[in-house]
């Protein structure tokens, strides 16, 4: 399997972020990693190898970057340092990541699939709503949708747009929902070990509540919250990519 590994010093986020890149053809998956993982977790945890098939048939490309969690929702610092770290990575992510995977693929307007587990989940589903017209595709795999639990009772406008269940209850701007319905939108959860589905179904309703599709995916006991679970999952969706 063709892998690449690429970093650069981000402005931004004030700090070395890293891309690991897996396969030379293919649609583009930009991957996202749990709350304490990196561009390296994907493969560590087996992920990779779930869909190495679809990866060497050159269906598939998987983008795989670094989080900013620990500077931003995780860390020991003022609630709105952490939104406002937060909006810097959701800006890293458009003026960093995707010109990069952009000029990776050779196509400057190309689609792109957002995934990811558990908290790569959040991050999946909140690029692909903040930015439908480049992002056309998400799988979100046993995530949290609603974070003021990290925010210790305070609340601002970076956390309002970083927060999924508030803004998309309130949407109503043409031009999202326009670009909103021509995406494609899968919450997976379920009721298997450890798996907490409350917030796929309230994001889902408020999604359904703007006229935009979505699909909520339960896989009854099989929508565990743990990578055996995730692995069996994900090759059924990037497979009908």
């Amino acid at each position: 399997m063709h892998t690449e590994h690429h970093s650069w010093f981000s402005n931004r986020l004030d700090r070395e972020m890293g891309v690991n890149v897996y396969g030379h053809f293919g649609a583009p998956v930009l991957v996202f990693p749990t709350s304490g993982g990196d561009e390296h977790e994907y493969a560590q945890r087996g992920m990779v190898d779930a869909v190495a098939h679809l990866i060497e048939a050159g269906r598939i490309k998987l983008f795989c970057v670094n989080s900013n969690n620990q500077d931003s929702w995780y860390a020991q610092a003022h609630p709105r340092h952490r939104s406002y770290k937060q909006a810097m990575y959701d800006r890293y992510v458009i003026d960093e990541v995707v010109p990069f995977l952009r000029d990776h693929c050779r196509t400057p307007d190309i689609a792109i699939t957002t995934t990811g587990c558990s908290f790569g989940a959040y991050h999946a589903v909140n690029s692909l709503l903040k930015h439908p017209d480049v992002f056309r595709r998400c799988i979100a795999q046993s995530g949290v949708y609603d974070l003021r639990c990290f925010m210790d009772g305070d609340y601002d406008d970076n956390f309002y747009f970083n927060n999924p269940i508030d803004y998309m209850a309130n949407l109503r701007d043409p031009w999202f929902l326009e670009h909103l319905s021509g995406c494609e939108i899968h919450l997976v959860t379920g009721h298997g070990p450890w798996e907490d589905s409350t917030t796929s179904r309230q994001l889902a309703a408020a999604i359904r509540g703007c006229g935009v599709t979505v699909h909520l995916d339960d896989w009854g006991s099989d929508g565990g919250h743990d990578w055996p679970f995730w692995r069996k999952q994900i090759g059924v969706y990037l497979g009908k990519i």
